[in-house]
């Protein structure tokens, strides 16, 4: 009973705002346009009065420790003019490549309308028929890192020189509510809500009180008490007529174009000034998907799923030795330096021979293949909770481990008699400039050990996930016209830094993570593998070896 309910009304919502609505709208705007009353006493809010108040960089931050501010996330907080961006991740990666592609389809048509019935069909289309829970990780491991790239400078600067803030905004409260109260210790955030039905699945309809008036939501928050700041769009509305007099102090933040407005200065968030740092987060999309880069994106999507087949076929079928040559050949940029450093790694201990231990930084599930094939000859790599279909098309032989201490300690031993080892200590990957804890277990099964620093760049897909199949990892970092590899080998680490040499493993861990942190120019941590799929995927990060 419930499905026909909502088709009901989809139906009425379709025919009132869609075609009756919108036809008013605009018979009303030809009929004001071709037979306006010259004599008429209405006044008309003129469209250039946002520049009678002061830029959002002229606003004195100092003695605002009991004030409250008040502003919205759409061209205030954000320097993205247009939300259509945030939609879009929320199609490509919370639904499907086919519902992001219809998306970007009533793109022209969203031009047209206003921003009012333009929001509703994004909305639809966006959140219709998914899951709560879907959404919820979509705000908690997706939306926050370009959020934070969007962030403006100056407005979140006001922002947090006020003891209150209030967040009031048109769009989805469940999109923007948790970047807000986690990352910009916003204290009340009122946004459209958006009604579910049974199972947790939402109707992409707006409720009747959305958007909400923030005149009306100031009321009911404050009472009746004045807002100290008020941050406003360039471009206002009428309805922002009414919040403005509710304001003391009222500014406008000009778009990351207009650095004049902003005496000069760039509104562009610095890395270094985020309120919180970055290490974790999720999803495909390496890019923010603006209208014009979606369409680059989806032009290219058949190619580059022909690229990565194309890329995997040969990393399979040609020796370890060609493949280096066959990626470039592919688009595939792979930059080593300190090869030369490499001489007399391997030694005899009592007679038996011990492989070399290559400890490295960990960006995708290729680093072990990328550094087999910079040295020339097949390695062994040891993984955790890789995916089935990985392991059979890896050309390099895998080993998984248990995380049982002993018997992994034991795998390990082993492998190293028989050859070189590549081990990752993270135990999982890491896309931004932080190294995660090293485990010590490496430092206690050899003495020949060689740090090699790892980065990865790539410009369309990430070759990561915590919260999608890992099979499909490779696959998306295929499909990248230009990905590039960076190795540095660090050279032997010396005996007196070894546990051999009377270092703890502990010791020995922590130095070589030192090491690689500052020759890739990132930082060290103590979150682990755990906190990094608690936060993202909300379980420890085991996989399904059908995965």
């Amino acid at each position: 009973m419930v499905l026909p309910g909502v088709l009901f009304k989809m139906v009425d919502w379709f025919l009132y705002q869609l075609l009756a609505n919108s036809y008013y709208r605009a018979a009303t705007k030809i009929r004001s346009f071709c037979f306006q009353n010259k004599t008429t006493t209405t006044k008309p809010i003129p469209t250039n009065q946002a520049a009678s108040y002061p830029s959002v960089s002229k606003c004195p931050l100092d003695c605002r420790a009991t004030h409250t501010v008040v502003c919205d996330v759409n061209g205030c907080l954000l320097r993205s003019p247009s939300f259509f961006p945030f939609f879009m991740l929320v199609a490509f990666e919370g639904g499907s490549i086919p519902r992001a592609f219809v998306l970007l389809l009533v793109y022209p048509l969203l031009c047209l309308l206003n921003h009012d019935l333009a929001l509703r069909i994004m909305v639809f289309i966006s959140f219709c028929g998914l899951k709560l829970k879907d959404a919820q990780t979509l705000a908690r491991a997706v939306l926050p890192k370009f959020f934070l790239e969007n962030l403006h400078l100056q407005a979140y600067e006001v922002l947090a020189s006020c003891k209150r803030r209030v967040v009031v905004t048109s769009v989805p409260r469940v999109m923007v509510e948790g970047f807000l109260k986690e990352y910009l210790n916003v204290d009340v955030v009122v946004g459209s809500e958006l009604p579910m039905v049974a199972g947790g699945r939402f109707t992409g309809l707006l409720s009747a009180a959305s958007p909400p008036v923030r005149s009306k939501v100031l009321k009911q928050v404050l009472g009746d008490a004045k807002p100290d700041v008020g941050l406003i769009r360039s471009r206002n509305n009428v309805e922002e007529q009414h919040f403005l007099s509710l304001c003391k102090e009222v500014y406008v933040v000009y778009g990351e174009d207009s650095t004049e407005r902003n005496n000069g200065s760039s509104s562009v968030m610095p890395r270094e000034k985020y309120p919180k740092p970055l290490v974790f987060h999720d999803g495909r999309l390496a890019f923010l998907p603006t209208p014009m880069a979606s369409f680059t994106l989806f032009a290219w999507l058949p190619f580059g799923i022909l690229l990565a087949i194309l890329r995997m076929v040969l990393a399979v079928i040609l020796p370890i030795s060609m493949s280096r040559i066959a990626g470039a050949m592919s688009g595939i940029k792979v930059r080593v330096k300190g090869l030369e450093r490499l001489q007399n790694t391997s030694c005899d201990h009592g007679g038996e021979r011990s492989g070399v231990l290559y400890v490295c930084t960990h960006r995708t599930l290729l680093d072990p293949v990328v550094l087999s094939s910079a040295l020339r000859k097949p390695l062994t790599a040891v993984t955790y909770s890789l995916s089935r279909t990985s392991e059979v098309l890896s050309p390099i032989k895998t080993v998984r481990l248990t995380r049982k201490r002993e018997q992994d300690g034991e795998t390990m031993k082993k492998l190293l008699r028989q050859g070189d080892l590549v081990v990752c200590p993270e135990g999982t990957t890491c896309r931004e400039p932080y190294l995660l804890r090293f485990s010590p277990l490496f430092a206690e099964l050899a003495e020949d050990m060689v740090p090699v620093a790892v980065n990865v760049s790539v410009g369309m897909f990430y070759g990561t996930t915590a919260s999608g199949l890992k099979c499909l990892d490779p696959i998306f970092f295929l499909m990248n016209p230009f990905p590039t590899y960076d190795l540095e080998f660090m050279g032997r680490v010396p005996r007196e830094w070894t546990c051999s040499g009377g270092k703890s493993s502990w010791e020995v861990a922590n130095r070589i993570q030192k090491q690689l942190a500052d020759a890739l120019g990132f930082e060290c941590t103590n979150l682990t593998r755990r906190d990094k799929y608690m936060m993202l995927a909300g379980n420890e990060g085991s996989v399904s070896q059908n995965r």
